[in-house]
């Protein structure tokens, strides 16, 4: 058997642990909750408690805990032993079904927005058994949703769950209006591939901002970056090569199918893809690729970076969120097949996907958000910030024929030669890639382009999800209430095509031309992640989430406040980094290298000669002029930094501030400071250049 074959899943509870370790009748009990939804019985979970316990021990483990996904964005979890103490001073290994199924966490210390106060602390979590159980570092992780003792939810896993089901009700639904019978489950599937950076620790270790904030909120361009397209799927080099070995073994006993790995763009750039699965299980699997990177790259010396522009100059990194939907029975609903023009089936689930994200950009653009994500977004190197759809020339036609009312006609697929006698025609794809396009179909899914590095996939899921589901209803509605469905499906995609159909673009993303013409459309161009976070109260989206039970109106209130809240943290605590290596790093060396030229100028004319010093002076002058601009800098940064603090803000008006003021003032004094970068001697610079982190593996 080969290493992979050993290894694979081989730390999961999966399906094949389970109809291997427990009773018959238990194990169909357990595949029918995890498969329709049905309720789990106690006693159900005693006995699947106590075989996974056995399983987990028999592994190594000696601990368990309910992992869960809080609105911090990362994973939490609080570890207990399996022992039991005895009367005889003995100890005896339980893990109860109880325990299984129900935990308790202090919620109090959680980002809730305004649900939970700090002296109501008491938090549930709760087994998600449609996402296996797994062991890492010898303990048993049981995925679990997180709430609070009010019932509001509390983390990110739990409105996932919600807008799968949802979604799967609905989609069902108009499946059952084609005749599709033996459909029971529809469910979105996911293949998120997940860019980083890897550099040298003991140049990490140097970096304050790189160390509080994941980013370098300092650095001057280095004379090479990737203009010379040399790095991209260039040779992987043998450090980095181990890494990748080592995090593969990491993810594959993980049951993580990490299938694609290669260099990105910018130097230090990498990427990983995996192969698709469930939209809970691909989200559970990225953050816990999240987790490997990091922690398998400290073993190698190297440190992963997550944020999405850690270097300014080069391109940042984005997470391509992959979508689609798939039956119980193995069809991928998107899949247009062979002749996409005579599919109805497959045009009316790509009509609703058309029309829900016409109608609910701003949510996708939501989704995507976060501070680190506002340095890539509309910058020439991630899609623009303006929602749109590629669809490939094939399928525009065909629904611009229907909404035509013209008779039908498809492009064949033709050949692809390339050149070489030895090498066979490839068979043509129906549409090219657009990297430019924010929400792309590409051959039987939509790749949702501009979602962040650092971000859990969860939110850009769970609100694709539920808008999806949403015009899917509508769609259900009408048909059965028209009784014929040839004539509604063909009036629905008219009328998407004509009131919706602005939302598909084919074209170049990054043109300017594409943001005025998308103004002409009506289309929204929200420029900042505090600026999308007010869709959050928009009566639309309230009323959506609220309906398909995916949030209450009380918990999108709550995740408002959370996103303003972590923004203004954000960059205040840039802004504060920035400060303290300004006056302690940066002004010091500044100091010293003018010290020294106006030292060497005095020199020389000590010596009594008629020597030409005006290089010395100009460059004294030039170190002089920036160092004051630095300094003034530095403290206009100050005073807006204070200013953004007063009380008796509301926190939309706070976050805005540090958007406009804050944030531009740390602009102004990185320039001053990566000028002087330019001109002080190495010697004497506090830190790492970009030079030394990004080309040093």
């Amino acid at each position: 058997m080969s290493h992979l074959s050993e290894i694979f899943g081989s730390n999961v509870f999966n399906d094949s642990i389970m109809r291997e370790r427990l009773p018959k009748a238990t194990y169909k009990s357990i595949r029918k909750t995890i498969d329709e939804g049905l309720p789990l019985t106690l006693e159900i979970a005693e006995v699947v408690s106590s075989c996974m316990k056995d399983w987990a021990i028999e592994k190594g483990a000696t601990h368990y805990t309910h992992w869960f996904q809080p609105m911090t964005g990362i994973t939490a979890e609080k570890h207990d032993a399996f022992i039991n103490p005895t009367e005889d001073g003995k100890v005896i290994l339980e893990f109860s079904g109880k325990e299984l199924i129900k935990g308790e966490a202090d919620g109090s210390s959680f980002p809730s927005g305004g649900l939970r106060v700090t002296f109501e602390a008491r938090g549930y979590t709760a087994w998600d058994c449609t996402s296996p159980a797994f062991i890492k570092n010898n303990t048993l992780y049981i995925p679990t949703a997180f709430c609070s003792y009010t019932g509001e939810t509390l983390d990110k896993k739990t409105p996932l769950l919600r807008s799968m089901e949802c979604l799967s009700k609905n989609a069902v639904r108009v499946l059952r209006l084609f005749g599709n019978e033996k459909v029971s489950k529809v469910t979105s599937t996911v293949g998120p591939e997940q860019e980083y950076f890897l550099i040298d620790k003991k140049l990490y270790d140097k970096r304050k901002d790189l160390i509080f904030t994941g980013r370098t909120l300092f650095g001057a361009k280095a004379p090479k970056g990737q203009e010379m397209e040399d790095h991209y799927y260039g040779s992987i080099k043998e450090r980095v090569s181990a890494f990748m070995k080592d995090l593969d073994d990491e993810l594959w006993k993980l049951g993580i199918s990490a299938k694609t790995e290669h260099n990105e763009v910018a130097p230090a750039q990498h990427e990983l893809a995996p192969i698709f699965t469930t939209a809970n299980i691909a989200t559970d699997h990225n953050q816990l690729t999240m987790e490997l990177l990091k922690s398998v790259a400290l073993r190698h010396g190297l440190v992963c970076l997550l944020h999405e522009k850690p270097f300014a100059g080069v391109n940042g990194s984005g997470k391509h969120n992959n979508w689609s939907l798939s039956t119980n029975d193995g069809q991928n609903l998107l899949d247009p097949g062979k002749t996409p023009h005579e599919n109805a089936q497959f045009l009316i689930f790509l009509c609703a996907v058309i029309k829900a994200v016409d109608e609910y950009a701003d949510l996708l653009r939501l989704a995507a958000g976060n501070p680190g994500n506002d340095h890539r977004l509309g910058a020439n190197e991630a899609p623009p910030a303006i929602i749109s759809i590629f669809l490939g020339d094939e399928l525009t036609k065909i629904l611009d024929q229907i909404a035509a009312g013209e008779d039908i006609s498809a492009n064949k697929a033709g050949k692809l030669t390339v050149g070489v006698s030895t090498l066979p025609a490839l068979p043509k794809d129906t549409t090219d890639r657009n990297r430019t396009s924010p929400f792309a179909f590409t051959g039987n899914k939509f790749e949702f382009r501009m979602v962040g590095s650092s971000a859990s996939i969860a939110s850009s899921n769970f609100f694709l999800n539920t808008i999806v589901a949403e015009v899917l209803e509508q769609f259900a509605d009408r048909i059965e209430k028209s009784g014929d469905l040839d004539t509604e499906v063909n009036n629905i995609i008219k009328e998407v095509v004509k009131k919706n159909g602005r939302i598909i673009f084919n074209g170049n993303g990054y043109s300017e031309d594409w943001v005025a013409e998308a103004e002409k459309r009506g289309l929204p161009n929200i420029k900042s992640y505090v600026e999308a976070i007010k869709c959050l109260m928009d009566e639309k989206n309230l009323s959506v989430m609220e309906k398909h039970k995916v949030f209450s109106r009380v918990e999108m209130h709550s995740r408002y406040e959370i996103s303003l809240e972590k923004y203004i943290k954000t960059i205040n605590i840039e802004a504060l980094t920035m400060l303290e290596m300004s006056r302690r790093q940066i002004l010091p060396a500044a100091i010293s290298f003018g010290a020294q030229v106006a030292n060497s100028i005095n020199q020389i004319k000590s010596c009594g000669i008629d020597a030409d010093i005006s290089a010395n002076a100009e460059l004294l002058q030039e170190v002089a002029a920036l160092t004051a601009q630095l300094k003034k800098e530095i403290t206009l940064l100050d005073e807006k930094v204070a200013k953004a603090q007063e009380p008796d803000q509301d926190t939309f008006s706070q976050a805005m501030y540090y958007r406009t003021e804050v944030f531009v003032q740390m602009g102004r004094l990185r320039a001053a400071a990566d000028k002087l970068e330019c001109i002080v001697d190495a010697k004497l610079w506090p830190f790492p250049t970009y030079a030394d982190i990004l080309f040093n593996i």
